[in-house]
């Protein structure tokens, strides 16, 4: 080839046009799957997906896939978060509670949807990487990031809201006592490789549990069944 002919240009990740994934993403994948409401579907058309997404997956950020993030986590389906974030039915003035920050993609549609969000992390490396991408796309303003592991964790604070952003064989009861009257739980609970995702209202008369769909999520550090020894 000569140095005057001219080359077709391929899409790399850095080309791809991340702003019509995002669309195709929420028209093709989310809305499809019952997440209709504005204030949900509004959050993941604003939000870049991909600025959250390690650079190595960053082609994949709008593909209905689970992708992986270190230390065995990672990150939901989109179909999974909107489903997730439209059964926690926020207002803009709910507080809320993030289990497992992970990327920091959630974190970033709960500060979208609501007043203020704790997000816990058990991972230094991670939360620091999450804090960085919130900092980066301007969203770190009512968004606090602990590393703590939500297991030992202590607080006198109750929220509005709590989401589990990874598996639990059981809810442990401390989850269900950080809910204010009136608040809800999302949770992914069970035995992979098919999990149920529940919401946990605590109603005046008591927690209700609602089975919203079945899913397939890595469990929380020390949330995982205990092990069963067959002779």
């Amino acid at each position: 080839m000569s140095p005057t002919q001219a080359t077709t240009p391929t899409n790399t990740p850095s080309q791809l046009d991340y702003t019509k994934a995002r669309e195709l993403m929420v028209e093709q994948q989310v809305r499809p799957w019952d997440v209709l409401d504005a204030r949900v579907l509004d959050a993941l058309s604003s939000i870049p997906r991909d600025a959250f997404v390690p650079a190595a997956h960053r082609a994949l950020a709008y593909v209905d896939v689970a992708l992986p993030l270190a230390h065995g986590e990672v990150t939901m389906k989109p179909v999974v978060e909107g489903r997730m974030l439209q059964a926690l039915a926020l207002t803009p003035s709910d507080e809320v509670l993030e289990i497992g920050t992970g990327s920091g993609f959630i974190s970033a549609c709960l500060g979208h949807l609501a007043r203020d969000v704790v997000s816990l992390e058990l991972h230094a490396d991670l939360a620091d990487a999450a804090r960085a991408r919130l900092t980066a796309q301007n969203l770190a303003g009512n968004i606090r990031i602990e590393t703590a592991d939500a297991l030992a964790w202590t607080t006198e604070r109750r929220f509005d809201a709590i989401c589990v952003t990874g598996a639990v064989d059981r809810i442990p009861s401390r989850f269900l006592e950080w809910l204010r009257p009136g608040g809800r739980l999302f949770v992914v609970q069970g035995r992979s490789p098919v999990m149920d995702a529940v919401l946990v209202r605590n109603d005046v008369n008591g927690q209700r549990i609602e089975s919203l769909f079945e899913t397939d999520l890595p469990y929380l550090v020390g949330a995982a069944p205990a092990p069963t020894f067959e002779l």
